[in-house]
């Protein structure tokens, strides 16, 4: 195995988007292994190297990890971006939480029926918008400082970009209300590693769309 990380997945964002955000931001060089068809997936699970027989997986430091959970906390943990105590850490893994259930929303609105397309939208503006985006515009407002936790860089900050992205490329303006946040996007996307990974060109990914749809579902069903 090579000293990089390898990122085994889909060519698009999905489980691993974080992931791949998480070591853009500590200023890792990852490789990915993608998978294209059933039989990629089927030869994963053969080899024993799928721990619940699913992705993502990454191998770093000599193991097959999955579970997209403990894989970002291991790289949160193992690149310093989880604050410098237990108490900073568990309020980056509070802020981290309701960013994964809003990213969750976002991620699954293009998998959805037509018919439900419209109504899942409506959801997904109204969660961001009255129960997500008010908290963490109110934490930066209550400290005043420039990061979610402890004035430092965590991976609450990256995560918490990568969804307000999202939910832009969603709605555009979803941002409007909240001027705290719209600078924070702006101070966060400055910082250098992070500034290299919005970079056309970079590992980041695309949006998925309609077309990518048949294509996920060929490989996982």
């Amino acid at each position: 195995m090579s000293g990089k990380p390898k990122l085994h997945y889909f060519n698009g964002r999905g489980r691993m988007e974080t992931t791949r955000w998480l070591l853009a931001a500590a200023g890792v060089e990852f490789e990915e292994c993608f998978l294209e068809t059933k039989d990629d997936l089927k030869k994963l699970q053969k080899e024993g190297s799928l721990l619940f027989q699913q992705v993502p997986m990454v191998e770093i430091d000599g193991m097959k990890m999955v579970q997209t959970r403990a894989i970002l906390n291991y790289i949160a943990t193992k690149y310093n971006l989880y604050g410098k105590d237990l108490k900073e850490r568990a309020l980056i893994d509070m802020y981290v939480e309701g960013i994964i259930d809003l990213n969750e929303l976002l991620m699954v609105y293009v998998f959805q029926p037509a018919d439900k397309k419209e109504q899942h939208f409506a959801n997904m503006v109204d969660k961001a918008t009255n129960r997500y985006f008010p908290v963490y515009e109110k934490v930066l407002k209550d400290h005043g400082q420039d990061f979610l936790v402890g004035n430092q860089f965590s991976r609450a900050d990256v995560q918490l970009l990568e969804t307000l992205l999202m939910a832009e490329e969603c709605k555009p303006d979803i941002l409007a209300k909240f001027p705290l946040l719209q600078s924070f996007k702006a101070r966060i996307s400055n910082i250098p590693t992070i500034k290299k990974f919005l970079q056309p060109g970079s590992q980041r990914k695309p949006p998925t769309d309609e077309k990518d749809v048949p294509k996920v579902m060929k490989i996982f069903y």
